[in-house]
């Protein structure tokens, strides 16, 4: 187990990107998101290979602070077999999208390893 207080750290420059779908893009329920990482490898959840962890995605909500766990739920949905895409189904509005990379304890990297883009679906 990790002491309490443990933050991951970026040993080295990591990024995180949607591949889709687009800032801006206007999508029809259900729709696909891709996820991109670089610098860091994917695994799954209860792995803690340092430089590793998975995806993410956060619906309406802000990035989350390195060490905090990402909760589980509506809102905040995980991706801990080390998925790079989904099917997302959300009722017609706009939404803020952000994809969080957190370690196999569900932890967050931080702001650092975050990426927000916004959708509208139709």
């Amino acid at each position: 187990m990790l002491a309490a207080g443990f933050v991951p750290q970026l040993a080295h420059a990591a990024s995180v990107n949607f591949v889709s779908p687009a800032d801006g893009a206007v999508v029809s329920s259900p729709f696909e998101v891709k996820f991109g990482v670089s610098g860091m490898e994917i695994k799954p959840a209860g792995d803690m290979t340092p430089n590793t962890g998975h995806h993410h995605l956060l619906i309406n909500q802000a990035p989350i602070k390195a060490g905090e766990a990402i909760p589980a739920d509506a809102q905040h949905l995980h991706f801990g077999k080390g998925q790079t895409e989904a099917m997302v189904t959300l009722p017609p509005g706009k939404y803020s999208l952000t994809m969080q990379f957190g370690n196999g304890m569900h932890q967050s990297y931080g702001p650092e390893l975050s990426k927000t883009i916004n959708v509208t679906v139709k």
